[in-house]
């Protein structure tokens, strides 16, 4: 595989809200409940500071993404936030690491100074390593704070980094 990443076009959106809608659909990561569509998930990725397009160059396939944006507004809008999302059938090869390692190339470029994940749920083991190998600092445990597709509550763990 051959990964690029580069910033959304509307010729994305289908690719994109199929990426996006799994993730959400699993419940078990991401906050959102409604599902994109290819109007909404086109406002939605284009209002974002930057929605990053992971494909592989080999295949011509869109495998992934990101977004990134201010974490808060004000006093707290140097904060930025991110989300990432990966194709059921290409996680595990590395596009995650891929994706925020760009992300946190972007938001430094965009004049943030923090990226601050505020949700990341416990169950999300895949998450935790990849954010402990790029040295994220975790800011403890929030019991309860992420209500799962089955209806059960999983802690989450904050985490920052200096960019």
């Amino acid at each position: 595989m051959n990964i690029i990443i580069r910033e959304y076009e509307k010729k994305d959106v289908s690719d994109a809200i199929a990426i996006w809608n799994e993730v959400v659909e699993d419940g078990v990561a991401f906050p959102q409940l409604e599902l994109l569509t290819e109007v909404s998930g086109d406002a939605f990725f284009s209002e974002q500071s930057f929605t990053g397009i992971a494909y592989d160059a080999d295949s011509v396939r869109v495998v992934g993404l990101y977004i990134l944006h201010p974490n808060n507004i004000g006093r707290c809008g140097h904060i930025c936030n991110t989300s990432y999302a990966v194709k059921k059938e290409f996680r595990g090869r590395g596009i995650g690491e891929k994706l925020v390692i760009h992300s946190l190339e972007k938001g430094k470029e965009l004049g943030f100074k923090i990226l601050q994940f505020n949700a990341v749920v416990k169950s999300n083991v895949y998450a935790l390593r990849l954010y402990e190998k790029l040295d994220f600092v975790k800011l403890g445990t929030i019991p309860g704070g992420f209500l799962m597709k089955d209806g059960s509550y999983e802690d989450i763990i904050p985490h920052y980094k200096i960019l």
